[in-house]
């Protein structure tokens, strides 16, 4: 097992470039089944879950060509073999369910083990399938696992009792092959819907109000190949940004789109961050910053995501004052807290809600990285915690964040990637 030592860095400076988005290119890798050609995905990132989706598709007939010198990537099925995933990469990421939509809507019949990820609380699918059930396939739960058939999958009308991304993203690819017009309501509005529903249009799909809570959808009987560039990650920008602001650096993120980071920079500019939108990319100051505490509450796009909310808590533990910190995504998201609190954090959390008395010193310790988010406010707590911080469990970090290491290096960050022993029993 590998581990990061991060040491104390002072402030990062310099410029990083922002990686294609992790969860743009995963639905975008799924959807290349609803084509028989070959798409070419360029800015693709080089991660542990892009990895694993390349293994999915090809356990189910695809020929999947990695290009990840150039950030490339060569998607083709002519023939799905398989319609049923494998329960050993489903259970390494949570982003494999979104095979379902295009499998159902290409054979008929797809049949999936129960998803595993993050442990950051219950993420049902059920609203996946209550959408494939809305397009008239019908759906049978076994234990671990879940099958829907469909003779051929029909037009709906059909609200979302919550805005799921990955339950928007399975329907809208189910949807475009399907006889007729779907409406979908309450629909996620992420960049990355946006960037999916404009994959999908260029292969000859007829999708309308991605980016709105409300998507219509006219089936088409056949989708061609295509060449598609990722969007830049949102939450890779939000990470460096903050990495600038908790250790009062300064950095310039090139391919990074404000847009996509509105909230992440009201809340930094609330906490007295000076943040520029220039012709070379976004600058995060807070050299000679004047911070004070915040608070956040993390909501569905456009508000707070939440994946930067254990990053965001990490920098708010260095500011003095109280800040408040309300989750209302995910039930589980506060894991993260412990480990904090391990480093010299004051921190309070009753339910979903935290008190952060900030301002006290970080002190270097073992910690874990309980999840991708969590693992990344590790590592920038690590730059300005007093002694040493060792990271453990960093493969979830791997799984999301391209390249982080050499980045942060290049800001100046002190960190290096070691082997763990093993103990001899």
């Amino acid at each position: 097992m590998a581990k990061f030592l991060v040491k104390n860095s002072g402030p990062l400076k310099g410029e990083v470039y922002i990686s294609g988005s992790k969860n743009a290119v995963l639905p975008i890798m799924a959807a290349t089944l609803l084509c028989e050609e070959k798409c070419e995905i360029t800015d693709a990132p080089r991660l542990r879950d892009v990895d694993v989706m390349c293994n999915m598709l090809r356990r189910i007939g695809a020929e999947v060509i990695e290009d990840y010198d150039g950030n490339r990537l060569y998607i083709g099925t002519k023939v799905i073999s398989d319609k049923e995933a494998p329960y050993a990469l489903v259970s390494k990421m949570r982003a494999s369910v979104l095979v379902m939509g295009p499998i159902l809507a290409r054979t008929g019949r797809v049949r999936m083990p129960l998803p595993g990820g993050c442990a950051i609380g219950a993420r049902p699918i059920d609203l996946h399938l209550k959408g494939f059930a809305a397009l008239g396939a019908r759906i049978e739960e076994g234990k671990g696992y879940v099958e829907a058939v469909a003779d051929k999958l029909q037009g709906c009308n059909l609200y979302l009792d919550f805005p799921s991304v990955g339950a928007t993203e399975n329907i809208i690819m189910a949807a475009v092959l399907a006889e007729g017009t779907s409406v979908i309501e309450n629909v996620a509005q992420e960049p990355e819907i946006v960037d999916l529903a404009n994959f999908l249009n260029k292969m000859g799909a007829k999708i309308k109000g991605a980016g709105t809570d409300t998507i219509k959808i006219e089936g088409v009987k056949k989708l061609n190949a295509v060449c598609h560039s990722v969007i830049p990650d949102r939450i890779e920008t939000g990470t460096f940004m903050v990495a600038a602001a908790i250790t009062r650096g300064n950095i310039l993120l090139r391919n990074a789109l404000p847009d996509h980071v509105k909230p992440i920079i009201a809340k930094l500019k609330e906490c007295g961050v000076e943040i520029y939108d220039t012709f070379d990319g976004l600058i995060v100051n807070a050299e000679n910053a004047k911070l004070v505490a915040t608070d956040i509450k993390t909501l569905p796009y456009p508000g707070f995501p939440t994946d930067m909310q254990s990053i965001f808590m990490a920098f708010l533990t260095t500011i003095d004052g109280e800040s408040n910190v309300h989750e209302t995504v995910f039930e589980n998201r506060f894991m993260h807290v412990a480990e904090l609190e391990r480093m010299g954090a004051d921190i309070v959390t009753e339910d979903r809600r935290a008190i952060i008395k900030g301002g006290k010193p970080l002190k270097g310790t073992s910690v874990f990285a309980t999840d991708l988010r969590a693992g990344a406010a590790m590592v920038l707590a690590g730059f300005v915690a007093e002694g040493e911080t060792e990271v453990s469990e960093i493969y979830h970090i791997e799984r999301g964040y391209e390249r982080f290491i050499d980045k942060l290096k290049a800001l100046g960050g002190s960190i290096e990637r070691v082997e763990e022993k093993v103990k001899e029993v």
